[in-house]
């Protein structure tokens, strides 16, 4: 629906954002490395999805996998299936939306806190998509669960700033990230009812992550950081909740 570009939020708390930037450079080089096809061949690649990707019957013990992909426990796969993707593309788009929005999340938690908050998101997300498809064979991949609890987030702490956003790949909009954050998460409803059980994409993993980003980011925020900023930003020497 659309693509973040750019959003005019300056850092107030932290110099550098590093657990964004780590994230990004990570989940780039263990795509590029494991799975991209050009390092290692596009069999182990796919044998890489298999083995540390979520696979709904593996995680809930109606299926076991063979022996040869047995690489990790199946309760990490909820971890370890956030950093990993399945095309350039995959991987572009969801770095990307991290970049725009996660240095603010940062900002407003502080880094071991959001880090913490990432995890607990791609955990919360995962499993929403295996209760809704606890049968599912195919392994789940990819940051976006992680990713639209950051995007709630940051929907909860700033929904006035204005987001440079691309529509429809082809028009630039300068709008409040309430309008493109609030049409964005209306698209991911809209989909996850009309999708059916072959849809490649797991849009309930993505309302899982929107769920647990939206209330965690209530309990996790530190003192003196405000819900719900309004246009302008806080009046100075204001730090109520």
């Amino acid at each position: 629906m659309f693509v973040p570009l750019h959003d005019a939020n300056p850092l107030d708390r932290i110099r550098v954002p590093y657990v964004t930037w780590g994230l990004i450079v990570l989940n780039v080089a263990i795509y590029t490395i494991f799975l991209s096809g050009l390092v290692l061949t596009e069999e182990v690649a796919e044998a890489n999805s298999i083995s540390y990707g979520l696979i709904p019957v593996v995680l809930f013990d109606t299926m076991q996998l063979p022996a040869e992909y047995l690489a990790i426990p199946e309760w990490a796969t909820p971890v370890t299936s956030a950093f990993l993707h399945g095309s350039w593309m995959h991987l572009i788009g969801n770095m990307l939306f991290l970049w725009v929005f996660g240095d603010n999340v940062e900002d407003a938690l502080g880094h071991l806190r959001y880090l913490i908050f990432y995890l607990a998101c791609a955990v919360l997300s995962g499993l929403a998509h295996a209760v809704v498809q606890p049968d599912s064979v195919s392994p789940l991949i990819g940051a976006s669960g992680a990713i639209s609890g950051v995007i709630a987030a940051y929907l909860m702490l700033h929904p006035h700033i204005k987001v440079w956003v691309l529509v429809f790949m082809r028009i630039p909009l300068r709008i409040s990230a309430l309008w493109a954050i609030g049409g964005w998460i209306g698209f991911q409803i809209v989909n996850a009812m009309i999708a059916g059980p072959d849809d490649p994409t797991a849009w309930f993993a993505h309302l899982g992550g929107l769920a647990a980003g939206a209330v965690l980011i209530i309990f996790v925020r530190p003192d003196g950081v405000p819900l719900f900023e309004p246009p302008g930003g806080p009046t100075k020497g204001e730090t109520g909740a």
